[in-house]
């Protein structure tokens, strides 16, 4: 595939607009997309018609209590960015204690929750966006159950040494069914929120993941890694009991979306290869009525990611094969790394909607810009004085931080200025009492 990238400038003073259209030669066709297709409606779901193909991905701010309760600060931020995106995906919610991955965040663990949760949907939908809660159990991966209980749990018992010597607890099969029917009450609980939907993180790590790939399972019961039944196990009835309690207590047009890493590798190994994710996946279709896979992984640029793995697909595009095995069957967003316009087209080339998390929080209005004709004008750093405009709280983003610095989609000078945050945190410690 050869990409062509076609300026079109208009003279000072006039009322058109440039554009700038992607040119994509794929087996001797021409394709042309232009930044109208950025704007183009997109039905998700029944009478669920997004305005534009941009979509506000999961981004924790650090500002919740220490309970998991949203605060002013978490309202204010989403307020702000109302209107950036038709879907909006809030951070990682927990949906119990263990499987919390960052100090501040959010829960969806408990009624408690609730109250607060309703007023952060009706921010995100206050300019007519579809706002979703994305509800997630960590695992070995939970970084602040990690500092504050000097252990974590995972499918199989492992001795780890970052980012300090500690244990991984091999979870019982108790502990697993009792996850599960976690993950039905934080459903429920975001049911009770008004959310539009939820979205069910499998990507990166977390414990889904964890028990799909055999860099990390070796259990030997029915949720071990010997076969791809048993690692899919706990990820087809997670998303059993979500789908039999949206069918219980939401209405038709209630969202269920996924958000997963389709291929695994560490050089030659490979955890799990994008068929036995495609395997799954389908797997996963007839027992819920998923609505959106959202693609995500570690690294620059990550929606250009190739397949690693030996097999037919080595050397593709990740989201091709993704969206070529599931074209019409759900939607498939595209993330990681997409910070221009330019970056907008060429994901959307290979899916139906395009997700940002950093480059809407240095500008809200990233793609009013683009549809202004005004994308020279995004910005992707920050001053101090911004803080207030943007709704950025001063304790923000300690946890996120190092992420960033994976996809490097804000400059580095915006990082490093988010970085000096946390000094604010002890402030707000020093307020709080």
């Amino acid at each position: 595939m050869e990409v062509f990238i076609k300026i079109k400038k208009f003279p000072a003073g006039s009322q058109k607009s440039d554009t700038i259209e992607i040119c994509v030669v794929k087996e001797g066709v021409l394709k042309m997309k232009t930044i109208d297709a950025l704007f183009e409606p997109f039905t998700l779901k029944g009478n669920i018609v997004l305005d534009n193909r941009f979509v506000l991905s999961p981004m924790v701010t650090n500002s919740s209590t220490e309970e998991g309760h949203i605060t002013q600060d978490d309202l204010l931020y989403a307020k702000r960015r109302a209107g950036s995106a038709a879907l909006q995906i809030t951070g990682a919610a927990y949906v119990n204690k263990q499987g919390q991955l960052f100090e501040f965040g959010f829960s969806a663990m408990d009624e408690a929750a609730i109250p607060g949760l309703k007023k952060l949907a009706q921010e995100m939908k206050s300019q007519g966006a579809t706002a979703i809660l994305q509800l997630t159990h960590a695992g070995r991966f939970a970084s602040h159950a990690l500092n504050r209980d000097k252990t974590v749990v995972g499918p199989s018992a492992m001795k780890l040494q970052s980012p300090f010597p500690h244990e991984v607890h091999e979870m019982t099969i108790e502990e697993i069914h009792q996850v599960i029917e976690d993950y039905r009450r934080a459903t429920k609980i975001a049911i009770e929120a008004g959310f539009d939907g939820v979205e069910i993180s499998s990507a990166q790590r977390l414990l889904i993941q964890t028990f799909f790939s055999t860099f990390s399972n070796e259990r030997t019961d029915e949720y071990g890694s010997q076969s791809l039944e048993n690692r899919s196990r706990i990820g087809i009835e997670v998303l059993k009991v979500v789908q039999e309690t949206i069918q219980q207590y939401a209405g038709e047009n209630f969202i269920l979306g996924f958000r997963a890493t389709p291929e695994e590798t560490r050089g030659n190994q490979i955890g799990y290869s994008i068929d036995e994710f495609l395997e799954f996946f389908h797997q996963a279709l007839t027992i819920a009525s998923i609505d959106y896979l959202a693609i995500a992984s570690w690294g620059h640029d990550v929606f250009r990611n190739k397949i690693r793995a030996k097999g037919p697909h080595q050397g593709e595009l990740v989201n091709a094969v993704i969206y070529k095995a599931l074209k019409g069957k759900v939607a498939v967003i595209a993330s990681g790394g997409i910070n221009s316009q330019e970056k907008a087209l060429e994901a959307l080339e290979h899916a139906d909607l395009v997700g940002l998390s950093t480059p809407f929080i240095t500008d809200p209005e990233f793609a009013e810009k683009i549809k202004e004709g005004k994308s020279e004008e995004i910005q992707l750093s920050i001053k101090p004085e911004n803080l207030e405009e943007l709704a950025i709280p001063q304790a923000a983003f300690k946890d996120i931080v190092p992420l960033m610095d994976f996809g490097e989609s804000l400059h580095k000078d915006a990082r490093d200025f988010f970085r000096s945050l946390e000094v604010n945190y002890k402030e707000r410690a020093v307020d709080e009492n």
